[in-house]
């Protein structure tokens, strides 16, 4: 029995897989399904690259929106289980889905290329954690599972921990597999360094300007936690900062925050160059991908 197709796009953070996305699913009549994990929170917009209302016009997009940022803890389990019902209704209606990450371990999850251990927490090995650094916490799983460390935010203990705690209790890395239910069409965006940085700092300009600030301000005013906003990474966490006093001013808030997101998009590599089966193309060739997607989808 011949697979289902899937489209995937991948690529770091300003990259341009938003764009090319919309452009693509246009031109092939497809659905997008987002691979994020804070793009899957209620009123977390600018922070997490959330695509316009207006861009949401375009295509319809998946797994926006599902969850309380309040007190809904999204996880990657609750991806996979989402998303594998959309994935399955979108395919039966003859319609090709688009997965757009973002969180490249919420993609291969889903595709079935890493299994999603049931562990239950460990209170005892997590006490014995309590006394490490966050930077000790990321270089012990660095050591054990480098691939997840690339893509992990460092500064996360909550996600560092919880990735300590699967390691420990399975003995051993979750297995990443080929997929093997669907038949995938996976693009990677590939840009230069220097011009991804120009595109992460230009992005953060205008993400500034359209009120990013405000975004958090509103987030902790509605009731989420200096805590959580801190446990969602980089641009919350860096606002998150500022606002508490910790970040003295906006420009030392923009550097860092700039130094930070160029430091993760690089960590984003290290992972995505893992990946064989990615076709790479340059970041700007949408009409040269989209004409090879459509030639695969044909035959």
């Amino acid at each position: 029995m011949k697979k289902q197709k899937v489209v995937v796009i991948v690529g770091q953070t300003a990259s341009g897989k938003t764009a090319l996305s919309l452009e693509l699913a246009q031109k092939i009549g497809a659905e997008i399904i987002s691979a994020d994990s804070r793009q899957v929170y209620l009123g977390m917009d600018l922070g997490s690259g959330k695509v316009t209302k207006e861009e949401q016009a375009i295509a319809l997009h998946h797994l926006l929106d599902v969850a309380d940022p309040r007190k809904d803890v999204f996880t990657v389990a609750d991806f996979v289980e989402q998303g594998s019902e959309i994935l399955d209704k979108t395919l039966k209606r003859a319609v090709t889905p688009i997965i757009v990450g973002g969180t490249f371990l919420y993609v291969d999850a889903l595709l079935g290329k890493i299994s999603i251990p049931k562990v239950a927490p460990n209170e005892e090995f997590r006490a014995s954690l309590e006394t490490c650094s966050n930077d000790e916490l990321f270089a012990m799983l660095a050591q054990k599972d480098a691939r997840r460390a690339s893509e992990i935010d460092k500064y996360n203990r909550v996600r560092l921990v919880r990735a300590l705690e699967i390691i420990n209790t399975l003995g051993s890395v979750p297995e990443v597999m080929p997929s093997e239910k669907y038949d995938v069409y996976t693009i990677g965006l590939s840009i230069e360094k220097e011009k991804l940085h120009e595109r992460i700092h230009t992005r953060l300009l205008q993400r500034f300007d359209e009120g990013m600030i405000e975004e958090v301000t509103r987030l902790h005013e509605e009731g989420v936690s200096w805590e959580r906003l801190h446990r969602f990474g980089l641009e919350y966490r860096h606002i998150a900062a500022y606002l508490q006093g910790t970040i003295p001013n906006k420009e030392a808030l923009i550097a860092t925050l700039d130094q930070d997101i160029r430091s993760f998009a690089k960590r984003q590599m290290t992972w995505l160059t893992r990946d064989k089966t990615i076709h790479w193309y340059p970041f700007d060739a949408h009409e040269q991908i989209i004409a090879d997607v459509e030639g695969w989808l044909a035959a």
